[in-house]
């Protein structure tokens, strides 16, 4: 496959070209000679790395706690279509057997393939968090921290584990969240009722990352900082719902001032309302009502969203002044570094995989190609 007349997106910059993908991977940029007989002409779209998403419950009228191939193979193959070309299934605070039987299922996935987005591995929203910043998490099934809790929950998969997001307050946490630290699972703080000095103290001991940033932590008041306050305060990464309900934009605006586009993941949040009727759904085992694109609990608590990735990155080029290729970076390389697969995905390089994206200036996907398959 040939890709030619292309305005490519590199992690600094924007240049015409044209890419060259063989046996799943980009073989050339700007060849000078090319044989191929499957040539797209771009005409001018841009050619982004693919997006990854490290922070999605479901989409497509599925969620991953249904525990099945058929229900992580429906999410991939609905968020593809809007960009996604790898994510992390995210679980939720369930019983252990509902979420042993997602990591199950994301497993097979994984080994069998799916027909759209490709599975990195799974993100452990839970069952460690604080029952003061439950969010839209079930209170009924937060359980204490420890190693051996932990392991009980995961059992033969915890290599898929890359994130965990926790709060490192309760007692225990500290312990956990080194063992994840020591084991290159990226302990992330969330849902949250930490001091500043409290998530300072987790961050000392490996965390690295802080789970959809303002939202269910505690916030920067100017005689205690909190979670947000020590994500600022610190070099760990963290993540935004750029959907403009989780955050107002000039929140978020001060938020990449802060971190720096280096530092920030664009995530969706999403649940099985993604790309589907306004209507109710569950999430967790709890009942959520989509309206207007956003989703909340009985209680009115916003209960992740209906976000896409390709919605946030046109969400924050339009309420910033980044550059589209600083935009795409929070979607694609800073993912795929979270993730530890930057060597192979999140930027295009010859040699890497060929997860890639054609859209045009109104962020409007055209293509998408997943380890050099045409998707859409």
């Amino acid at each position: 496959m040939f890709i030619k007349n292309c305005k490519i997106i590199y992690r600094d910059r924007i240049e015409e070209g044209s890419v060259l993908i063989k046996n799943g991977k980009i073989a050339a940029i700007n060849p000078s000679k090319v044989t191929d007989s499957h040539i797209i002409d771009a005409k001018g779209l841009y050619l982004s790395p693919g997006f990854i998403d490290i922070h999605i419950h479901g989409a497509g009228g599925h969620d991953t706690m249904e525990g099945t191939y058929e229900a992580i193979n429906a999410i991939s193959k609905a968020i593809v279509k809007h960009g996604t070309t790898s994510f992390l299934p995210t679980t939720m605070t369930s019983p252990t057997s509902e979420i042993y039987a997602a990591l199950c299922a994301i497993q097979g996935a994984q080994i069998k393939g799916t027909d759209g987005a490709e599975v990195l591995g799974v993100h452990l929203e839970g069952p460690f968090i604080s029952p003061l910043m439950v969010g839209a998490q079930n209170p009924l099934y937060i359980q204490s921290p420890s190693i051996e809790a932990f392991k009980d929950i995961v059992g033969p998969y915890m290599s898929l584990i890359k994130t965990v997001t926790l709060a490192p307050e309760i007692d225990g946490a500290l312990e956990l969240i080194q063992f994840l630290h020591d084991h290159h699972i990226v302990a992330s703080i969330g849902h949250s009722k930490a001091t500043y000095h409290e998530a300072q103290l987790s961050i000392k001991e490996g965390i690295s990352h802080s789970t959809h940033l303002y939202n269910a932590m505690t916030g920067l008041h100017h005689r205690d900082a909190g979670v947000v306050g020590a994500t600022f305060d610190s070099d760990i990464t963290t993540e935004t719902i750029c959907d403009g309900a989780h955050v107002d934009y000039p929140a978020l605006r001060i938020a990449f001032k802060q971190k720096s586009t280096n530092s920030m993941l664009l995530v969706s949040d999403a649940i099985m309302a993604c790309l589907m009727p306004s209507g109710s759904y569950t999430l967790g085992g709890q009942h959520v009502t989509s309206k207007d694109g956003v989703v909340k609990l009985a209680n009115g608590a916003l209960a992740g969203s209906v976000l896409t990735l390709d919605l946030a990155i046109k969400n924050v080029y339009e309420h910033t002044d980044y550059k589209l290729f600083e935009v795409v970076k929070m979607a694609t390389y800073n993912p795929a570094k979270h993730c530890q697969v930057d060597c192979l995905k999140g930027s295009i390089k010859e040699g890497f995989d060929a997860d890639l994206v054609l859209f045009d200036e109104s962020i409007h996907i055209h293509s998408v190609i997943v380890n050099g398959h045409l998707k859409i």
